[in-house]
């Protein structure tokens, strides 16, 4: 899966409004922030095995939304977001990416799928 596609159709939804972009990024920043700060606190301070693994989640969970925050900054740069989707069917891969997001909930995937097309990209670089 691709991480930055998958923020940048987030941002772009099925008209690309300025408002809906800014929803998206305080959405994704707002997710990290949260959730990976209410993970923490479950860790710290429970002592019930349930409440520990469901803060480990959160924090896992709440990583995923820092690559999607990266790339949500780097694509409200002006034309970012419309370079990205140059020729892109939106519609068609709205309703496929709506169906990928769920991703977020299995802890540090998209972080996996970021680091994972990070280095596929610099390996083609260097050959």
């Amino acid at each position: 899966m691709n991480v930055r596609r998958l923020a940048a159709i987030d941002m772009y939804g099925s008209r690309g409004t300025t408002r809906r972009r800014r929803i998206i990024l305080a959405e994704f920043l707002v997710g990290v922030v949260a959730m990976v700060a209410w993970g923490s606190w479950l860790l710290a301070s429970s002592d019930e095995l349930g409440a520990r693994a469901f803060g480990l989640w959160l924090v896992g969970a709440g990583l995923n939304y820092a690559p999607l925050s990266a790339y949500a900054i780097m694509l409200t740069r002006r034309g970012a977001l419309d370079a990205e989707l140059t020729g892109a069917d939106t519609d068609r891969e709205l309703r496929r990416y709506t169906v990928l997001q769920l991703w977020v909930f299995v802890p540090l995937s998209l972080v996996v799928f970021t680091i994972r097309d990070v280095l596929a990209r610099r390996g083609a670089r260097t050959t």
